[in-house]
């Protein structure tokens, strides 16, 4: 079944959406594992990093909290997949360095990037709403094995821009920053929650279900849902 969609734009979601939650789980969670330690110790000024560690020390009560408990912390989360602003800032500072050294390749499914650019060059923008930081959003998005796919993006949102991704208050804020009406805005998503939100905020929302993700078994409750992007046919009127 095809859904066809009129709007202005397109947000999306990259686990589980875009891209393959195996190779964030099982590529990216341990290079950043492997790193938190060095970041910390090296890049201490960084205002990045302090930001961090300060939100770090905020969300455990312990203003003290020095680099080897702030590391263990991130692990904690890290194992938890808790999507913790600070340590997907932290994150996305050490991914962004793996993928500029050529260390890292990002990962899209075969679908993703010929429809990104279909409904690019339709005149529909296109715009990442992720709990990935920003940067590490940046990185994936330019060191994809297609080349480097920012050009082809209006914007970039994660929790710490945009606000929680289960909060309809969030999808307000990037309408709002994008300047574009919530009923000419599309969000793809597998998570039921992230969805329900969108569409509570006036959003047009589509959930994408693939095997073999984490959401695939328990489905989108009531919204449209499709398989790939192949299914989702993106136009703007001109009327």
């Amino acid at each position: 079944m095809t859904y066809h969609c009129d709007v202005d734009a397109v947000v999306l979601d990259i686990e589980g959406t875009t891209s393959a939650t195996g190779f964030v789980v099982d590529v990216l969670y341990p290079y950043s594992r492997s790193r938190f330690g060095a970041l910390l110790s090296e890049r201490s000024g960084d205002p990045d990093v302090a930001r961090a560690v300060a939100q770090v020390r905020e969300l455990t009560g312990d203003p003290e909290a020095d680099a080897t408990a702030v590391e263990k912390t991130l692990n904690t989360w890290l194992d938890e997949d808790r999507k913790a602003t600070p340590l997907k800032t932290l994150q996305g500072l050490i991914w962004a360095e793996g993928f500029a050294r050529g260390e890292l390749v990002s990962h899209f499914y075969d679908d993703v990037v010929p429809a990104l650019r279909a409904w690019h060059a339709a005149g529909a923008r296109l715009y990442v709403y992720s709990s990935g930081s920003v940067a590490a959003q940046r990185a994936w998005f330019s060191a994809t094995p297609q080349g480097d796919l920012l050009p082809l993006l209006s914007g970039l949102y994660d929790t710490e821009n945009a606000g929680p991704k289960q909060e309809a208050e969030s999808y307000r804020r990037i309408a709002e920053s994008a300047g574009i009406a919530p009923d000419r805005l599309l969000f793809l998503s597998d998570r039921p929650g992230e969805l329900d939100a969108a569409r509570a905020a006036g959003w047009h929302a589509v959930g994408i279900r693939r095997p073999g993700e984490p959401y695939h078994e328990q489905g989108v409750g009531d919204h449209a849902q499709a398989g790939t992007f192949d299914e989702i046919t993106v136009s703007r009127s001109t009327t």
